[in-house]
């Protein structure tokens, strides 16, 4: 049996940095002189590569080390954090003051007791993706390249990438909490331009997650990305203006998801609820969506991109129920908002890295299957839009208002899909987009494992999924009145 994540990540840092239990001890002794709520140690190290491929050129490569330890203390609402990318004795002493000092706590000395404790196991790889030669990753781009090519003549451009990150974290807390893990994420992009006459359209997928990289070196997994990419390329050159005004829209499965994400899960995040910032403030146990709606935030997936063995405040992960046939029931939180809201920690403690401190983010977010048969949901519309796949969109937490793009739409005449069209954006309000969810498809997909996601300036990588949704009456933007 191999070694739990805690077991060699704590192994890994004691060799490289001399990294023993007095040590550990002694920087959160010091962050506690005063007393404190809390206080904990974040270290990380990351190797992460990067190749790019376009055109057959090799555009770019890279690959560096990202190395350090963050030392916070919590006094009540306030957070003192230093960060150090050494990782010695001194360094740790110095952030441990630094933050101690930031926080402006009182008191009296608080004692320390560190332990290990099981976790999650979500993600073991024999090797990591860092570890492949960086001659196998551009064989395979330019094997990529060769193959859109040879889909269609109109295939202009072909730009992929791939991307991987091996990480090691530890957290040492001074409520006994001493939990490590090993990370592995790892990337493809395909992008392709398509031309005819003189109009150029671009198509993309991408597919990653948490597992062997060789699963993406396999031609079963990259040829029908490749496939995928040129289809919407070559689709979106017989795209029609997409009409404006309020109708009736279908979401399709998986990526669509980003919508909940973006429109609602931010906003069951417990800092903004603590605040009072978020739409969804003060409405726990109330009808916020139709009846069926049942939105899951789960960090427990095998494999998937958004998946943690535990958080980055060494919170084992879970599956977390928020919306429950409509009812709000509950909300994603770190150990600070939760504590101060006198709710549980869910596991959704997470920051970009050691130099950050950590907030409540989601991890995989989706809404679960209905009963509803998808070309139904499809058939009840007389005159709409189905929307495959999204791109940008911009949400305001306060007012839950939001736009996104389409970047995959059709037409919906007479309860069929209809010709594909271009410039669709859906505009709307978080807290009342699931209130005009009427039919929900039995066919759950989750993303493909590129999310990523953005809050505060930190970037974490995030899945999203969704089952075919009908929404009523909903306003799209578009380049025809």
């Amino acid at each position: 049996m191999s070694a739990q994540p805690t077991d060699t990540s704590l192994a890994f840092f004691r060799e490289r940095f001399d990294l023993d239990d007095a040590r550990l001890h002694g920087a959160l002794g010091t962050a506690l002189e005063r007393r404190v709520d809390h206080a904990d140690l974040f270290f990380e190290y990351t190797t992460q590569d990067a190749v790019s491929l376009e055109d057959g050129i090799v555009k770019s490569g890279d690959r560096h080390i990202e190395q350090g330890v963050g030392v916070r203390v919590v006094d009540g609402a306030r957070q003192g954090y230093a960060h150090s990318d050494e990782i010695t004795v001194d360094s740790l002493q110095l952030a441990a003051r630094t933050a101690r000092a930031i926080s402006e706590g009182a008191g009296g000395k608080t004692a320390v007791s560190v332990c290990g404790g099981s976790r999650h196991d979500l993600y073991p790889v024999e090797q990591a993706p860092t570890e492949l030669p960086v001659g196998d990753k551009v064989a395979l781009l330019s094997e990529i390249d060769a193959f859109a090519r040879s889909l269609d003549p109109r295939i202009q451009q072909v730009m992929a990438s791939l991307v991987c990150v091996h990480k090691h974290v530890l957290v040492a807390a001074a409520d006994g909490v001493l939990v490590g893990d090993v990370q592995p994420l790892a990337r493809l992009n395909v992008q392709v331009i398509a031309a005819d006459g003189g109009r150029r359209e671009v198509g993309y997928e991408g597919a990653g997650g948490r597992f062997e990289l060789t699963r993406l070196l396999d031609p079963e997994a990259w040829k029908p990305q490749v496939r995928e990419a040129v289809r919407v390329a070559l689709l979106n050159l017989e795209a029609e203006p997409c009409p404006a005004g309020t109708m009736d829209v279908v979401l399709g499965p998986g990526w669509p998801g980003v919508l909940l994400h973006e429109a609602v899960g931010h906003g069951l995040e417990g800092d903004f609820n603590r605040k009072g910032t978020s739409a969804f403030a003060d409405k726990l146990g109330q009808r916020v969506a139709s009846e069926g709606v049942t939105v899951i935030d789960d960090g427990t997936l095998p494999g998937r991109r958004g998946s943690l063995n535990v958080d980055d405040e060494g919170t084992p992960t879970r599956r977390t129920t928020l919306i429950e046939n409509g009812i709000l029931v509950g909300y994603l939180q770190d150990r600070l908002n939760a504590r101060l809201m006198g709710m549980a920690p869910t596991g959704n403690g997470r920051r970009e890295s050691y130099a950050h401190l950590p907030m409540p983010r989601m991890t995989n977010t989706f809404m679960l299957s209905g009963e509803d048969d998808p070309e139904d949901v499809i058939r009840s519309v007389d005159r709409g839009l189905y929307a495959v796949s999204f791109g940008g969109g911009q949400v305001d937490i306060t007012s839950g208002k939001f736009v996104f793009s389409a970047t995959e739409a059709y037409k919906i005449e007479g309860g069929r899909i209809g010709a594909p069209v271009k410039g669709a954006s859906l505009i709307g309000n978080g807290p009342d987009v699931l209130t005009r969810v009427s039919r929900i498809g039995s066919d759950l997909e989750l993303d493909h494992g590129v999310g990523t996601c953005g809050k505060d300036g930190q970037q974490v990588p995030v899945g999203v999924g969704l089952p075919t949704i009908r929404l009523d009456q909903v306003t799209v933007g578009g380049t025809e009145g």
